[in-house]
């Protein structure tokens, strides 16, 4: 765009250097689409009715005429993700000021240190989860969340009951089943926690407990959503400094660019996803297009000047004859083929996919590499120590 292209569309054979799971593959195809003088509104237009005209011809069906769109931040609070399941309801609950005065420790330790305490609300479904199977949810969040605990609480002939009910008040009970809306054989969940942490969590167990109570539509069905302002950075606990959570070309929000260098953690930027059913089909943003903005962009994740033009002089050096505004996305054209059919792993579309390891099996490869080709490449095995 900056070399003076309005508008293109390439089809791009990608690889993934990524963990693997059923929704993705090594390499991969992307639909990559680039669009010169448009801001978000006008890419959610081209891709709506592109989206449109795809599951009219395909699956001969009507999708809506305008996508859902939240931020990020309100998919995280509702759903604890950022690409929801729009098809069922079970909405995260922030329940924090019912206990604001408790006098159940946990939770108090919990608010005084800056966490919450949310809670997912499963109506008739306490009879389907025994002592057992809660627990096994307790480990499921502990072993890939990190949550500390989960709590529970069962409603029964107008009584609670559970892993908390001896340890809060009842008042604090009324207040719960005021808040959440509770009646007889409604199961509940809590997680107490750093924000993040108790929302993921709970957003996993939205997922889980959806698919194993058949709450899932099973008619066919396809609920789209944008979902907008990501977080322009995110920490790197190894290398301890913020880096771009996108990619260092993506534009921050406009109100949000004095906090570039005061607070990185509240930048949100012009970034955007397209959600279907659960699953990320589209990622893309407003790109920055000019110089200085740039500049301060690298600066803001440790790069220096120096390194900035150093990697990037040919790209910083081309905004001085003028960028026009610009934004775009790819499709993931695997991932959308996977909904199309119906199907929940990409490994059933794919003409030689590779399995968890990703061993392409019907080649056996990766393989082993003779010295020769690794000469004319340049490379040597080294062992590891």
């Amino acid at each position: 765009m900056i070399g003076g292209m309005e508008k293109y569309f390439q089809i791009a054979r990608c690889f993934r250097d990524e963990d693997l799971r059923a929704d993705r593959q090594p390499t991969f195809t992307q639909i990559d689409v680039e669009m010169s003088f448009v801001d978000e509104d006008d890419v959610f237009a081209v891709v709506e009715k592109l989206m449109q005209e795809i599951f009219r011809e395909i699956r001969g069906y009507k999708v809506e005429d305008h996508f859902l769109r939240l931020t990020w931040n309100e998919c995280m609070k509702r759903f604890g993700s950022d690409k929801p399941d729009m098809r069922y309801g079970y909405e995260i609950q922030d329940i924090s000021e019912v206990f604001r005065e408790t006098g159940f420790n946990v939770f108090r330790t919990v608010l005084e240190n800056g966490g919450e305490i949310d809670a997912l609300k499963f109506d008739e479904a306490a009879a389907a989860y025994s002592r057992k199977k809660l627990d096994e949810l307790q480990e499921f969040i502990k072993h890939n969340f990190r949550a500390k605990a989960l709590a529970w609480l069962k409603m029964e002939k107008g009584e609670l009951s559970g892993s908390i009910a001896k340890g809060i008040s009842a008042e604090e009970k009324t207040a719960l089943i005021e808040r959440l809306a509770i009646t007889d054989n409604d199961l509940v969940l809590i997680v107490a926690d750093k924000p993040q942490i108790a929302e993921t969590a709970l957003g996993a167990l939205r997922i889980r407990l959806a698919h194993e109570l058949d709450r899932v539509p099973k008619e066919e069905m396809y609920k789209f959503l944008w979902v907008t302002d990501f977080p322009m950075y995110e920490w790197d606990e190894e290398e301890q400094r913020w880096q771009a959570a996108h990619h260092p070309f993506t534009a921050p929000r406009v109100n949000d660019i004095n906090e570039l260098f005061t607070d990185p953690g509240h930048v949100m930027s012009r970034a955007y996803d397209l959600v279907l059913n659960g699953y990320e089909q589209l990622s893309g943003s407003i790109r920055i297009y000019d110089q200085n903005m740039q500049e301060k962009v690298f600066e803001s994740i440790g790069m220096t000047m120096e390194q900035a033009h150093q990697k990037f002089g040919f790209f910083l050096d081309a905004f001085q004859y003028g960028a026009p505004p610009h934004g775009g996305f790819a499709i993931g054209l695997e991932r959308l083929i996977m909904v199309l059919c119906g199907t929940d792993n990409i490994r059933d579309v794919v003409a030689f996919p590779t399995n968890n390891s990703a061993v392409d099996l019907m080649s056996d490869s990766p393989n082993i590499v003779d010295q020769k080709q690794l000469d004319i490449l340049g490379l040597k095995i080294a062992e590891k120590n």
